[in-house]
């Protein structure tokens, strides 16, 4: 089955993509939300995060410190390790995934897809573009976050240039660009890969 991911920076629509294939019928992967669930459902997973960075990663059974996470990932160091104990897990749980679907392919969405190693894990890459004003402007409204934070969010993720030359494919999503159009073009493409993959 051909495995594509699909990923860009905070704030530049991967989601509102994602719901565009979903309609089309292909399954999606969410990383990060299915990262967020590890948090919580492994106890492998849990215990040596307390043990890297302590109890105090945790308010409750079911909560994590955001504000504890959010310095966790700000610093290179420290993301590094949360990376290195989350990721694999992550990869395993996708493989597994994968196996139970039956499609043409399937998307893995990953805010973090070239920073994690995650695009050794799938066949062809999406990226979602969007200039920085607009995922600033996004990012405040859904996430009620101040400008700096985002802008450091932003500061600590693969600059945009860099992830064109990466990808595949291309969507531009400053809402210029009819979303439907560009994804319904990728689709057809994919599909007519996955016949011969």
């Amino acid at each position: 089955m051909l495995k594509v991911g699909i990923t860009g920076g905070i704030g530049s629509g991967k989601s509102t993509i994602c719901q565009v294939f979903s309609e089309l019928g292909i399954p999606i992967y969410n990383a990060d939300f299915e990262a967020k669930q590890l948090y919580f459902t492994d106890f492998d997973l849990k215990s040596e995060l307390i043990e890297n960075f302590g109890e105090s990663i945790y308010l409750s059974d079911n909560e994590l410190n955001k504000p504890v996470l959010r310095e966790i990932i700000a610093q290179e160091k420290t993301r590094n390790v949360l990376n290195s104990i989350i990721h694999p897990k992550v990869f395993k749980q996708f493989e597994n995934w994968v196996k139970a679907q039956n499609s043409p392919y399937v998307l893995k969405e990953a805010a973090i897809l070239f920073e994690s190693g995650a695009d050794k894990t799938v066949d062809i890459v999406i990226g979602v573009l969007a200039d920085e004003l607009t995922r600033i402007r996004r990012v405040a409204h859904r996430d009620n976050l101040p400008i700096e934070t985002i802008k450091k969010i932003i500061e600590s993720q693969i600059p945009q240039e860099e992830l064109r030359k990466k990808c595949n494919y291309i969507i531009h999503n400053n809402g210029e660009e009819s979303i439907p159009d560009q994804v319904m073009k990728i689709h057809q493409d994919l599909l007519n890969q996955s016949a011969h993959f």
